[in-house]
Order: structure tokens, then C-alpha cells, then sequence
């Protein structure tokens, strides 16, 4: 299964938004574990307290999700790229894998602090709109570049 997911990481695929609904594709396992760092921790934490601030839901974090964001930063570092590619399949795989009805993805890099990373986002419309909208769950992952020390971050949120 590690050597899937690292294949899958190796070919998945702006900094802006991307959303979608999906249809049917292979559905994969679940992930379960999942080891979040400080920043991502930090970074979840300032999006729920920025939701309830403006009196929508707190989402709940799902392992399999930051997964997801996970495979999509490292295909990032790994490609000198910060895009959506094959947002499409992360999102076919979150709808097949939890039983998702929307999902949306932000992506940003080069941002050193959570609270820089949520206030560029917060300050462009779609990446707002994606952390105000209808969602219940979410996962992210912030990955630090090994050669470059630049972060990248990805961001989904889930409907369920």
C-alpha cells in the first residue's frame, strides 16, 4: 500500500482554489494514521476560530484527507510546482474513500507562519470562499521543501 500511495504521490498533481463534485473512480483504501506537525495544528486551529468568528460550523479533521494534501505537497516539492494538478482524482478518491457530496482544495506556498498562510488566503476571494463555505471536515498538510526550506501548504475541505 506505501508503494501505491508513493506512486500515486510521485504523479499526482496555483496557488489559487480549486472545487468540484465528482463521479466514479476506484476506491482506495482508508488512511487512518496520520502525524500532524505544529504548523498544521496551528494552521486548522486558526480556521475553525475564523469560522466560528463568523458564526459558521467548526470542520473536524479527517487523517485520510490530510493524507491526501500530503501526496499533493510532495508532488509539488518534488515537481518545483504549486498548482492543483489532478485535483480531480484527490477529490474522486475523498468522494469514493468517505463518502463526500463537495470538496475544495487551497494551496499556497512560501508562507513561514500559519497565521500568514490563513490572511493570504482570507485576502483572496476563492481561497475564501473555500474556507467560509459548506463544508464539515477538512485536512491539511504543510511540508517543508528539504533543499529549498520553503513551505507548502494543501488544504481540502470535505462536505460529508
Amino acid at each position: 500500500m506505501l508503494f501505491i500511495a508513493i506512486l500515486v504521490a510521485m504523479n499526482s498533481c496555483s496557488a489559487d482554489t480549486a472545487v468540484g463534485s465528482v463521479d466514479n473512480t476506484p476506491v482506495s483504501a482508508l488512511v487512518t494514521n496520520y502525524t500532524y506537525n505544529d504548523t498544521e495544528l496551528q494552521t486548522m486551529k486558526l480556521i475553525n476560530e475564523y469560522r466560528l468568528s463568523v458564526g459558521l460550523n467548526a470542520l473536524e479533521r479527517i487523517n485520510h484527507i490530510s493524507f491526501k494534501c500530503e501526496e499533493h505537497n510532495l508532488y509539488m516539492i518534488e515537481n518545483n510546482v504549486v498548482d492543483h494538478n489532478d485535483f480531480v482524482a484527490r477529490s474522486q478518491n475523498i468522494t469514493n474513500v468517505l463518502g463526500a457530496k463537495k470538496v475544495g482544495e487551497n494551496v499556497a506556498y512560501n508562507y513561514k507562519t500559519p497565521e500568514a498562510a490563513l490572511r493570504a488566503w482570507l485576502e483572496s476571494p476563492g481561497h475564501k470562499e473555500n474556507i467560509e463555505g459548506d463544508f464539515t471536515h477538512f485536512g491539511i498538510s504543510v511540508s517543508t521543501d528539504a533543499t529549498t526550506g520553503k513551505k507548502y501548504y494543501t488544504n481540502i475541505f470535505v462536505k460529508i
